[in-house]
């Protein structure tokens, strides 16, 4: 809501885990294994996607976030096809269409261009005037942390500390910046 999503983008998706489809465990009772798995671009130290960029549309803030300026991106998905997160990005072949008929979120959220790539941002809007990325704001559980990881007295850097964290695709060199707690 905070981004004014188009229809068919989503920024973040969440992955059942466990089961042969979605919601259902596996395994024999007691011994049954269910697990949610929110999945995000992961805002790589060492993204794929911006060398694969033939545009530089694919970009890289100082603070670490991974975004892609619409102006320059010319929708050949060389950055979709280098990510080793499938599905973390979207191609919006066409111009968006909306779920609504007014424009609804942040004023300054970045805008949506048909023939472009579509990923999560990390709000960078909000990041830039001080707040947390909308997704850990309105998180029911308080699942999420945001912060500066160089930063030792930061909300991430605290969680972190003295706890063990996955992070996805390590393999791939690109050294990911989304920790997933255990």
């Amino acid at each position: 809501m905070a981004n004014n999503m188009p229809k068919g983008i989503v920024y973040n998706r969440v992955i059942t885990q466990g089961g042969a489809s979605i919601d259902t465990a596996s395994g024999s009772y007691p011994h049954c294994l269910l697990e949610y798995l929110p999945y995000q671009c992961q805002h790589c130290e060492s993204p794929a996607c911006l060398t694969a960029c033939p545009t530089g549309a694919t970009r890289q803030r100082d603070d670490g976030i991974v975004w892609v300026d619409s102006e320059l991106c010319i929708g050949c998905a060389a950055c979709i096809d280098s990510c080793p997160y499938d599905g973390v990005r979207t191609l919006l072949n066409s111009a968006p269409e909306y779920y609504l008929d007014v424009v609804v979120g942040e004023a300054d959220a970045p805008k949506h261009r048909g023939g472009t790539v579509e990923k999560c941002t990390f709000c960078y809007n909000l990041v830039d005037r001080g707040e947390a990325p909308a997704c850990m704001q309105l998180c029911p559980g308080r699942a999420r942390y945001w912060g500066d990881l160089d930063d030792p007295e930061s909300d991430i850097s605290k969680v972190l500390e003295g706890r063990a964290y996955v992070l996805l695709g390590e393999e791939a060199g690109t050294n990911p910046k989304v920790y997933y707690l255990k």
